[in-house]
């Protein structure tokens, strides 16, 4: 797969994310299971930004999904491999696909990353921490991803907000990093640019998109969420989960011996693609309560890059003088 930077109708940007990558806009989608589903990925793909394949779905739907994206694109895009439950199979698939940048999470850095990098793909990891983000380039990572606390889905066991977690690794470590956590608009990039990101990664907002391919009931349920309702459960058993709280999740908030991921999991995909939202759990970050409108992906990075460029233009004006 080619790495040119493609046109695109947006402004391009031009830094360390979008010259490896070669796209021209640095906003990914979260690679969630189930919601970016080929028609999200592709949408991002074609408005210029990084479209990330879920490689929680397993091998074999994995490689229907990059055989489709072969039919639909010429331009580059990524997948995730989730490196505690990941297939086996997935990295000799995506070799095989002509994958040429690879994100891995939900775990340490991979013990095929050398294989991967070797083949001449670019390998970011996921990190929550500064010792994880230390960790992660000491392996030879080409770049990372910082999600802070904020984010949906497992977190980190320490809980660190992007504002304090973001500006921590950058000041530290010399690698190009895309932010993931409470990212929704062109404020919340371009404050992130502001810490040393040089990329960001939206996942509520892009649950909430119109190409998303989870239930309406469940975009209905982001749209209409407070900024309190997205609860951290789980705590007691150093595995942090980031959920929309329904009544199903309440008995999950207190200290106890439940774990919720092991008791509800099984039921995520009715909540998701049924729109039961009493059974599972949504992974459902804090910015839910900044978004109102479900939108079409392309339009939530037009929106997010036109208002990029005006905080930046405005900050200027507003606190320089001459």
């Amino acid at each position: 797969m080619s790495t040119t930077p493609m046109k695109s109708p947006l402004p391009a940007f031009d830094n360390r994310i979008t010259r490896t990558l070669g796209v021209a806009v640095p906003i990914a989608n979260a690679p969630m299971g189930t919601v970016a589903n080929p028609e999200l990925v592709s949408a991002v793909t074609a408005a210029g930004a990084i479209g990330l394949v879920p490689g929680s779905i397993g091998a074999t739907r994995a490689r229907a999904f990059l055989e489709r994206m072969a039919e639909t694109t010429n331009r580059p895009f990524g997948v995730n491999i989730p490196v505690s439950f990941a297939d086996p199979g997935m990295v000799d698939i995506l070799l095989e696909h002509g994958v040429r940048f690879v994100t891995t999470s939900s775990g340490p850095v991979a013990p095929y990353t050398a294989r991967l990098r070797e083949a001449g793909v670019t390998v970011f990891h996921v990190v929550t921490s500064l010792e994880t983000a230390q960790q992660a380039a000491d392996a030879g990572v080409d770049g990372l991803i910082v999600e802070g606390s904020e984010g949906g889905g497992l977190r980190g066991a320490t809980e660190i907000p992007l504002m304090v977690l973001l500006p921590l690794i950058t000041s530290r470590i010399d690698l190009p990093v895309i932010a993931a956590g409470g990212i929704v608009d062109g404020v919340s990039m371009a404050a992130a640019f502001a810490l040393g990101a040089e990329g960001v990664q939206m996942g509520t907002r892009m649950l909430a998109s119109a190409e998303a391919g989870v239930h309406a009931n469940l975009k209905q349920a982001v749209v209409s969420a407070s900024e309190a309702e997205s609860i951290m459960i789980n705590r007691h058993n150093q595995r942090p989960l980031r959920v929309l709280r329904t009544a199903t999740t309440r008995k999950y908030e207190a200290p106890s011996q439940l774990d919720a991921f092991r008791d509800l999991i099984r039921d995520v995909p009715r909540l998701y693609e049924e729109g039961d939202m009493e059974v599972g759990f949504a992974s459902v970050g804090q910015v839910s309560g900044r978004i109102d409108q479900v939108l079409p992906a392309a339009e939530v990075i037009r929106r997010t890059v036109a208002e990029f460029g005006e905080v930046i233009g405005r900050l200027s004006r507003d606190h320089f003088k001459g």
